[in-house]
């Protein structure tokens, strides 16, 4: 009975939980808090508060000519690798979860989830690799398309998640339904399967978003002269040695990233 009662009771029977909860949070989000603090800071060391100048670091990094042209970089890549890489997940998806047992099925569906076991690293080093061998054979320059073609399969399983998860909870019936009102197979997709779809879609879509705007080991593996992304950009500052400026533009970044993992949660969020 005892055994029966502490297991009903939940996470909270393990003592020390609470602890260690809240110190792995601080140590997540406090260097995070640090550097939003510092990025008002008046004078140009990092860690030697002189004052404080809300704006000042914040309008100086938004007038950069090379951050604009690394952030637009970041945001043109990331909308297309999102798009791309949301397009072969829900067609990947829909096949996986509605053409039945087929030969390859579980080898197919291991093979989409391959990047998120295999270390970022080992991606990025053996995706330029490739590119720079094929391109060699083929005397061709992708440039700014070696960065889309490496981000989009970096970001395939990340879209493929929650649209396979959505689909796996779908009911049946309103498909089964549509068909047999005469509706052809791609009249009961637009009409039916895709407006259900569609909150696993934008969950799988700005969570690709997320990961190809943050990304910074592909792109500093596979990005050519002209096509700096944001995080790359903001590396090569902090080799030059860490500003208030680094500080603002690392607190938008993160302020972006933060506003859209909490559309993926609303949107990834089970309704009733």
């Amino acid at each position: 009975m005892s055994s029966k009662k502490k297991s009903a009771g939940g996470v909270g029977v393990f003592r020390g939980l609470a602890t260690w909860t809240t110190a792995l949070y601080v140590f997540l989000y406090l260097p995070m808090l640090v550097l939003f603090i510092y990025s008002f800071n008046e004078g140009k060391r990092v860690l030697i508060w002189t004052g404080f100048a809300p704006t000042k670091w914040y309008a100086k990094a938004l007038s950069n000519e090379a951050i604009q042209d690394a952030a637009m970089t970041s945001l043109l890549l990331a909308v297309i690798a999102t798009f791309l890489a949301t397009s072969i997940a829900v067609s990947t998806a829909i096949v996986l979860a509605r053409a039945g047992s087929f030969k390859g099925r579980t080898f197919s569906q291991g093979l989409i989830m391959l990047p998120l076991i295999v270390p970022e690293i080992v991606t990025a080093v053996a995706t330029a690799v490739f590119l720079n061998f094929v391109l060699a054979k083929i005397s061709i320059e992708l440039g700014f398309g070696s960065l889309i073609i490496a981000h989009t399969v970096f970001c395939i399983p990340f879209a493929f998640m929650p649209i396979r998860a959505r689909l796996q909870d779908m009911n049946t019936d309103l498909e089964q339904a549509a068909r047999d009102l005469y509706a052809s197979n791609w009249e009961a997709f637009r009409f039916i399967t895709l407006p259900l779809m569609m909150p696993g879609i934008i969950a799988g879509a700005v969570l690709a978003f997320v990961i190809s705007l943050d990304d910074f080991i592909i792109s500093n593996f596979v990005a050519t002269a002209g096509s700096t992304t944001l995080p790359v950009y903001i590396y090569s500052m902090i080799r030059q040695g860490v500003s208030p400026e680094i500080n603002a533009v690392s607190t938008i970044l993160f302020a972006i990233s933060a506003v859209l993992v909490t559309i993926y949660w609303f949107a990834s969020k089970p309704r009733n």
